[in-house]
């Protein structure tokens, strides 16, 4: 074996040794966003009651509960994705409709895994990649749109007659709404990730076929030199 396919060999060891780990992690991570990302759609906590709200209650995109009275009470709780019309505010769903949108293109990057069996590698990753940027792309948008529906009465009523658009009054922000938040900085780096990890196996593949091409000339030329004697030395 030629010395510069030797270094090639064990070149493409080392590679694919780091790729894969690099990649488990990154498929760790992307079911683990899923489950984020699931959580954050079906949970009606992404706004809430405080000590200074006149009773119980919180919302979701879709979903929300309002208490009579006293904290303790038992709530009722209203809006389902099923009848588009209990939602109370146009904005939630708009909202709601992003973030689904943004579940399913992660939960379809998830189902795309399968495909490092039977596709080219950087392809899959590439295309992995670009899911995920639109997922980080569909959670800014329900993120930017949610607050513009606090105006809604069923808002108002829990909040206080000064909760507007943009504007939360008396109620807080609950985990929900921050773990959205913080699900578009991990969708935009898992997205930056496969992105590099697509780049490096496509810039590897053109190498390696670099390589191949280069020793199989040398070969050629040296094939001469075997055969007579008085050709060695000689290079064209």
């Amino acid at each position: 074996m030629l010395p510069s396919q030797e270094a090639s060999k064990i070149y493409h060891e080392n590679y694919m040794r780091n790729s894969r780990t690099i990649g488990v992690l990154w498929a760790i991570f992307t079911i683990c966003f899923a489950i984020i990302n699931v959580v954050v759609f079906i949970q009606p906590y992404w706004i809430g009651d405080s000590l200074s709200t006149p009773q119980a209650g919180h919302f979701g995109l879709f979903h929300y509960c309002i208490g009579a009275g006293s904290p303790s009470k038992e709530m009722t709780c209203q809006g389902s994705m099923s009848d588009f019309g209990s939602i109370p505010s146009g904005a939630f769903k708009a909202a709601s409709f992003f973030v689904l949108l943004s579940m399913v293109l992660i939960l379809s990057c998830i189902a795309c895994m399968a495909l490092f069996f039977f596709c080219n590698i950087a392809t899959v990753y590439k295309t992995c990649a670009w899911m995920q940027l639109l997922c980080a792309v569909c959670l800014v948008f329900g993120c930017i749109i949610f607050p513009d529906g606090w105006d809604a009465e069923v808002v108002r009523d829990l909040c206080g007659e000064e909760t507007g658009k943009y504007t939360l009054g008396r109620c807080s922000m609950r985990w929900a709404y921050i773990l959205a938040i913080i699900g578009i900085l991990d969708a935009l780096i898992l997205s930056f990730l496969a992105f590099v990890l697509g780049n490096r196996q496509s810039d590897f593949f053109f190498e390696e076929v670099r390589t191949e091409n280069k020793d199989m000339a040398v070969s050629r030329i040296e094939v001469p030199d075997r055969r007579n004697p008085r050709f060695t030395g000689q290079r064209f």
